[in-house]
Parts: C-alpha cells; sequence; structure tokens
C-alpha cells in the first residue's frame, strides 16, 4: 500500500510540476518510520500548502521514542499549488484513511495527531471513526483565522468559478472576467522550503467548510485528547484551540498555550516545547493503559 502512495506522488509530482515552485520531492514524499517492536503507531499529519516533510522533526521523535509513524501527503501537497487548487477537503480526508490503512498493517494500536490543516482532518477523522483511534492530538487547528483577508474567501471563490464558466461566452469576452479572477493569495510561509507560496483561495474555502463540519461533531469526541496552540499565533486564533478543548467530551483531555508568534511550533527551538507535552500525554496515557492491560492479566 506504501509503494502505491509514493507511486501516485511520483505521477502527480510529474504532472503537476512547477518550475520555481514544486519542492524536491523528497519534500513531498510520504514516509512510514516503522518500529518493529512497536506496540503503537501514529498517524501523523501535515498542513495546508505543506507536505510531510513538514512534520519530519516530529515524526523522528516519536520514531525515537519507540512508536512507529506514517506520514501521509494529502491530495495536493507536495506537487504544486496548481493542483492544490483543485482539491477538495473530501480528497484531503481520502488521503488520511488510505494512511491510516497502511498503519494497521504494522500496528494494532494507533493514535492520531496533526497541525493546523492536519488537525482539522484528525478531528473529523476521530469523528467517523471513534473506535479507531487510541488517542487523538491537535495542534493550531483552524477554527478562527485571524486574517480579515479570510473572511472574503466564498464569495471569491464564487466569483472565480462563475467566471470560469462565463469564460467562451460573449458576456467573458465583453468584459473579459478572466481578468477579474483572484484564484490565489500570497502565503507568507513559515518554512518556505516546505510550503507553497501561493495560497489557493478555493483551498481556503475548503478548509473552512471542514472546520463548520468538525464542530457539529466536536461533543462526540470522548478519546483521550491534547491540544496545544502558540499564544500568539498570527494566522489562526488561539481562541481556536480554546472552543475546541471547552466542547469535546474527552474525560483525559489537556490543553496546552506555548509562547511563540508564528504559527508554526512543530520544527526548530519551539518544538521541543510541544514534543516534550506530546511524550508526556502518551507516556501517561500509554504507561496508565499497559498498567490496566497488566491487571486484567493478573486477574
Amino acid at each position: 500500500m506504501i509503494e502505491q502512495e509514493r507511486q501516485l506522488f511520483e505521477d502527480e509530482y510529474h504532472q503537476y510540476y512547477l518550475e520555481g515552485e514544486s519542492k524536491p520531492k523528497s519534500i513531498g514524499q510520504p514516509y512510514l518510520l516503522h518500529n518493529e517492536n512497536a506496540q503503537h503507531g501514529v498517524l501523523l499529519i501535515h498542513g495546508l500548502m505543506a507536505a510531510p516533510e513538514e512534520v519530519r522533526e516530529w515524526a523522528e521523535y516519536l520514531y525515537a521514542l519507540g512508536y512507529t509513524v506514517y506520514a501521509p501527503r494529502m491530495a495536493g501537497h507536495g506537487t504544486s499549488a496548481n493542483d492544490l487548487s483543485q482539491r477538495n477537503a473530501s480528497e484531503w480526508v481520502d488521503s488520511v484513511d488510505r494512511g491510516h490503512e497502511i498503519l494497521k498493517a504494522c500496528c494494532e494500536h494507533i493514535s492520531i495527531a496533526g497541525f493546523s490543516t492536519g488537525a482539522s482532518v484528525a478531528l473529523f477523522q476521530v469523528t467517523q471513526k471513534p473506535e479507531a483511534f487510541e488517542t487523538l492530538i491537535s495542534i493550531s487547528a483552524p477554527l478562527k483565522f485571524k486574517k480579515f483577508s479570510t473572511h472574503f474567501a466564498e464569495p471569491v471563490n464564487h466569483w472565480n468559478q462563475l467566471s470560469h464558466f462565463w469564460d467562451d461566452s460573449i458576456l467573458g469576452k465583453v468584459i473579459k472576467t478572466r481578468r477579474w479572477r483572484k484564484e490565489f493569495a500570497t502565503n507568507h510561509a513559515d518554512n518556505p522550503h516546505i510550503n507553497y507560496l501561493r495560497c489557493p483561495v478555493n483551498s481556503i474555502v475548503q478548509i473552512k467548510r471542514l472546520m463548520e463540519e468538525v464542530c457539529k461533531l466536536l461533543s462526540s469526541i470522548s478519546i483521550p485528547t491534547l491540544l496545544v496552540h502558540g499564544r500568539d499565533d498570527p494566522k489562526v486564533d488561539v481562541q481556536s484551540s480554546q472552543k475546541i478543548y471547552k466542547i469535546i467530551q474527552s474525560k483525559q483531555k489537556q490543553y496546552k498555550e506555548v509562547d511563540f508568534h508564528l504559527h508554526g511550533i512543530i520544527r526548530g527551538e519551539i518544538a521541543k516545547q510541544v514534543f516534550e507535552e506530546v511524550q508526556g500525554f502518551y507516556g501517561q496515557h500509554f504507561s496508565m493503559q499497559s498498567s490496566v492491560q497488566q491487571g486484567r492479566i493478573r486477574a
């Protein structure tokens, strides 16, 4: 299955490759870090306009702790922004579903974790498959955006779709609708060697729709959950994770804010704080789980 995912990436990379924008293949390639003796696996999901490389430091940290980790590539990522502009949230979910199947083939117990849009997909996965995952980690899930321009994503996207429809019509030729389209916005990326520098307007619409659906279902989440967010996140309001924490019904839930001024908190020096929270959360839950299992064996 993993070879199929790698081949899919190869095919789409060649199809959508754009000189000056597409990153090296190693950035977008999905990967499995397999600990043969691991009882637990982690499905680790990257963010919007990023790629599996975004969660590499996190994945290697977990691998060093003894976990098996699979980092799927969500559709439209690791290739070019042109590819992403044509994708929808259901395709991102499908990508992660396939990643879940890969991890199930080598791990009995699976946890799911994601950053930003990856956290949104992780939350959605848990609402759809509540028995499939042992724990959930949501880092900087975008329930509420800070940038004022995101409020106009839906009408701009609607206009883009209409103008495409009108392109070959008399009206389209008269008013030159193509000229007035705004299909991409500038992305001020925290990791420009990984992220696209053009953000498809349609992608913002897709993530907002996904989070609207997730918000309706949050109260159904009851598995152990850790939420982390940067206190001064300039892209996604910290109130996003605060609200999620209040709504989910998990009896074992933890919330942590880290003092940082960028959206990206899973790479670099700040990531150490985040990973320590993750390690503590996993250590607490899985050690407790092991104690319960040992008690059952003794009984």
